[in-house]
């Protein structure tokens, strides 16, 4: 649906959700395809900020990759979202079977969005949810029953869906590790829960251990988003004790995240969204947000931001975009641009920047044109 732009808006939320779209559309700006030519082997020590670890999540002295931080952030904003969304809608008059309507709808088609996403270029659909905007919407509409809840309540709810999985892993995962390479909980139900969906071929496992049981603990991340909208969105807590209970929110889940994975009965695994990492995650996505909000909503320090937020008020696009006329765009390069501008280490860097310049000159003129998709 298209609408025009709201005249209220959390520059924080925008720009940070912009931030996230443009890395993720701009592939890493290239950096690790790059520093696999020729000449650019001096980019290999940048790789590790672009890419997932294996499995066990690995630390630098800057911390986690930034990259495993996108799917986080990306769900954490939809949490943050929520608040502001429906309380507009129930200020304006809308009923509780209406809101109701909208999130169980809007939880549908962004599961199915993402099987769309995934079946592009294949033979017959691909009955997969490990897309992203599908993880959304499997927790989306539980999420909605939470919307305005006090703040202990969604506390509780975080940490018993934490503990239940960390026990469901350790007592039902078939191996002696509880965590293994597609020999848990998650990877178990997830062979039985695809292999009843048609497939040309059975389902034996991910590739990468990802599963669709993932968006269990991920629910989590993205309510730990509603809890922040829900600070954000009272007009009678002052600015500087919304940055205060942020920040002590950011530290408090970063000092569970280590200690649980510390304890040795959680590891940090971002590829099975391990509680260690939903808790360890939050406390990056909350912090970023954290400072955001401070430099764009409280001192105002907004000029910078503006090619963030008109990416930012329009996510769905580039990513749609990223799926499907990603190639079709690389192809167009090639053919009209000099072959010596794609040619080495710098060619690769160059592809993504051209990718991403023209999809923010897509996104420029739909704002320009005040055209905003949403679901």
């Amino acid at each position: 649906m298209i609408k025009k732009k709201d005249s209220k808006r959390l520059y924080s939320l925008d720009a940070y959700r912009g931030l996230v779209m443009i890395v993720l559309a701009s592939s890493g700006l290239g950096i690790t395809a790059a520093s696999k030519m020729p000449g650019g082997e001096f980019l290999q020590e940048y790789v590790f900020y672009v890419t997932h670890p294996e499995w066990i999540s690995n630390f630098l002295t800057f911390g986690v990759s930034p990259w495993d931080m996108i799917q986080p952030a990306f769900m954490f904003m939809v949490g943050v979202s929520m608040p502001y969304s429906y309380s507009k809608r129930k200020a304006r008059g809308d009923s509780y079977i209406s809101r109701f309507s909208h999130a169980w709808s809007r939880a549908i088609m962004l599961v199915l969005l993402g099987v769309f996403l995934r079946s592009n270029g294949a033979d017959q659909t691909n009955w997969t949810f490990l897309d992203v905007v599908s993880q959304i919407g499997l927790g989306y509409g539980f999420l909605f029953f939470l919307i305005g809840r006090k703040f202990i309540t969604l506390a509780i709810v975080a940490a018993l869906v934490l503990g239940l999985t960390i026990g469901a892993f350790i007592q039902y995962s078939p191996g002696a590790n509880p965590w293994a390479f597609n020999e848990n909980v998650f990877s178990v139900l997830d062979v039985w829960f695809l292999n009843l969906l048609p497939r040309s071929v059975p389902f034996e496992g991910n590739g990468g251990g990802y599963t669709t049981f993932n968006f269990i603990p991920a629910f989590v991340t993205m309510l730990f988003g509603v809890m922040c909208g829900e600070l954000l969105n009272k007009e009678e807590t002052s600015s500087w004790q919304k940055i205060l209970r942020l920040t002590i929110g950011a530290a408090v889940c970063l000092g569970l995240g280590l200690g649980l994975s510390e304890s040795g009965y959680c590891p940090i695994i971002k590829k099975i969204w391990s509680p260690s990492w939903t808790l360890f995650s939050g406390a990056y996505v909350i912090a970023a947000l954290m400072v955001f909000y401070l430099v764009l909503d409280v001192i105002r320090f907004r000029f910078w931001a503006y090619p963030l937020i008109v990416v930012g008020l329009n996510p769905l696009t580039i990513y749609c975009m990223g799926h499907l006329i990603k190639g079709w765009s690389i192809k167009l390069f090639h053919t009209h641009l000099p072959a010596a501008w794609f040619e080495g280490w710098q060619g690769q860097i160059n592809q993504s920047a051209l990718v991403l310049l023209l999809f923010w000159l897509i996104l420029f003129w739909m704002h320009r044109k005040r055209f905003y998709i949403r679901l």
